[in-house]
């Protein structure tokens, strides 16, 4: 099953790698400010961007650290990261293709663990938490982040489904209290956690995957007819654009 997930994942974002360079909604972000702030304190020569996406964690981390691995699952989303790592100057950053189940790294390997708007895609979240554990020294950085589920069971219903429909490698939007016990299950003590709003704008959410027309149809329909709990816990616009939570865990490997 996590193997055909993973060939789905990467058959679905492989065309889609250059957006998520590109995206607005993930290159910028006072998550991305406190990462930043948190590696400038201090120097950290191994540092992974686990899940990179379109690498915006590694573009930020790249002038304070002795060296980045931008890890993602999806070749073409690693080929584009090196790409526009080259074109900023940023030397430092190095691609590597895996999943984060099966991390190709030794124990211990790296000083800070960065994994930003990923984890809902895992096959197997615990698994790969325990991989970011295995190779990550004692006392090293973590800072993770995901989107999370509403506390409302039909906002999470509703949250759920329209994530799938509009990209079948979605697994879940795990609430606040299960990352958290299952960064804790994998060994990472948690400091504070800070949780944000994001707009996600309905056009730009749907155009980011290339969902063919009657997708579109159907994300639309549902957002219209979202029941009044539900659009006001999502705070659904009359376009369809709504806001989702992020959450920010800092911490440490024990």
């Amino acid at each position: 099953m996590t193997e055909l997930h993973h060939h789905e994942t990467i058959g679905h974002y492989g065309p889609r790698s250059a957006a998520y360079v590109t995206s607005a909604v993930h290159a910028a972000g006072p998550d991305l400010d406190q990462i930043e702030g948190a590696l400038a304190a201090r120097f950290f020569p191994r540092v992974l961007d686990l899940g990179c996406g379109g690498g915006h964690v590694s573009y930020r981390a790249a002038p304070h650290v002795g060296a980045v691995v931008a890890c993602d699952l999806t070749p073409q989303m690693i080929a584009a990261v090196e790409r526009a790592a080259a074109e900023r100057g940023l030397s430092n950053i190095s691609g590597v293709v895996a999943a984060a189940e099966a991390l190709p790294f030794p124990d211990g390997h790296f000083d800070a663990i960065l994994c930003r708007f990923t984890a809902h895609h895992w096959a197997d979240l615990h698994t790969g938490l325990a991989e970011a554990r295995r190779v990550a020294r004692t006392g090293a950085l973590l800072v993770f982040i995901d989107t999370v589920a509403p506390d409302i069971r039909a906002a999470d219903t509703h949250l759920q489904t329209i994530e799938y429909l509009r990209d079948p490698s979605h697994v879940r939007n795990y609430t606040q209290g299960e990352l958290e016990a299952a960064l804790v299950q994998a060994g990472f003590a948690i400091d504070t956690m800070t949780r944000r709003p994001l707009r996600m704008g309905f056009v730009e959410w749907i155009e980011r995957t290339h969902g063919p027309t009657e997708k579109q149809a159907i994300l639309r329909q549902l957002q219209r007819e979202a029941g009044t709990d539900v659009r006001g816990r999502l705070m659904i616009e009359p376009d369809g654009s709504f806001v989702l939570e992020a959450a920010t865990f800092m911490g440490a490997a024990q």
